[in-house]
């Protein structure tokens, strides 16, 4: 199966609207136990990711997929996300030929991301990632914390009550982990902190929804394991991206390989800036996105952004198909 490139698709009865192509990788909360085994079924490439993945981190990965107790380890997830966002990549090269214009990751996506576009190895990030995980779980042992989902604010409205909690509750730690579309916002820090953010939008009268992940990313409870990543990614051989990346950090393209390894490392303790994001690829007349990894989070939250573009999740054989269906028309 091959099809023209992406700046030489032309979108059927619109002759001079040529198809303006970015990819995005998912981050933790997209895994489920079993992801991608239909896949697998249909592309041998898949167990050769994993395969790959599972020799670099000396265990087996993709046995790790199946089992929903240590899937939900961070120190694995981040691994088996990355591998299967870079199997259903692989799939896509394999079978498609086509150029994205720009390539984007949701927090550990950002890994995928620069990946796929030739920036780090993919041995070397898969085992970066995992160190990734154990030291993003060693930075709060002995810290209840939370992370919530809140709906119905703006950004300001979110960063505004996230400052009053923590200079009136001394212990207090919450701040804006993602900004992930226009009205809704992660939140994240200690439980003190994120109840007491609780209270206050409740008596605003909007609401907030607690995730289920076992590490609070994005905030100031992330800087030890900031420190940790800053030293192990000095370490790391990257070259510069093959494709324009645009990281999480700034929402911005970094030009040099240290800016990419200082965006990636403050990225941990910083807001995931996907609103801009989004943004910056409607203004550069991106009109379709393919999310190319395990579930369809980026997809939706595509619909939700204040310029929506058509969004292909690829996680499934049926949804391949649909895409390579629509890169197939002239």
């Amino acid at each position: 199966m091959s099809f023209k490139s992406s700046q030489a698709v032309r979108k059927q009865g619109q002759p001079d609207k040529p198809l303006r192509i970015a990819v995005v990788f998912p981050g933790q909360g997209s895994q489920t136990v079993g992801m991608l085994n239909e896949l697998s079924e249909e592309y041998p490439i898949v167990k050769q990711t994993f395969s790959e993945a599972s020799e670099a981190l000396g265990f087996d990965l993709w046995a790790v997929c199946q089992d929903e107790e240590e899937l939900a380890k961070t120190e694995n997830t981040q691994p088996a996300l990355l591998a299967a966002s870079i199997a259903i990549w692989r799939i896509l090269k394999e079978n498609v030929q086509f150029e994205p214009l720009y390539f984007a990751g949701h927090s550990l996506g950002e890994y995928s991301a620069l990946c796929a576009a030739g920036c780090i190895k993919f041995a070397d990030a898969i085992k970066l990632v995992h160190d990734r995980g154990q030291y993003m779980q060693q930075a709060v042992i002995g810290v209840d914390t939370k992370m919530a989902a809140v709906l119905g604010l703006e950004n300001s409205q979110v960063i505004s009550v996230c400052e009053q909690v923590e200079s009136n509750n001394e212990g207090a730690i919450v701040s804006a982990a993602n900004f992930n579309s226009p009205g809704q916002v992660v939140v994240a820090g200690n439980t003190e902190g994120v109840d007491i953010f609780s209270q206050h939008i409740q008596c605003m009268g909007k609401r907030m929804v607690l995730l289920k992940v076992s590490v609070p990313s994005h905030c100031a409870l992330m800087q030890p394991a900031t420190d940790a990543l800053a030293e192990k990614l000095a370490q790391c051989e990257f070259q510069l991206p093959e494709t324009p990346v645009i990281q999480n950090r700034h929402a911005a393209q970094e030009k040099t390989i240290a800016t990419i390894k200082k965006a990636l490392t403050e990225q941990l303790s910083n807001p995931v800036l996907w609103t801009q994001t989004m943004q910056k690829f409607a203004d550069k007349h991106i009109n379709m996105i393919i999310e190319c990894g395990a579930g369809t989070v980026l997809s939706n939250l595509a619909k939700r952004q204040e310029t929506p573009i058509i969004t292909y999740p690829t996680d499934k054989p049926e949804r391949l198909a649909k895409l390579f269906e629509k890169l197939n028309e002239e």
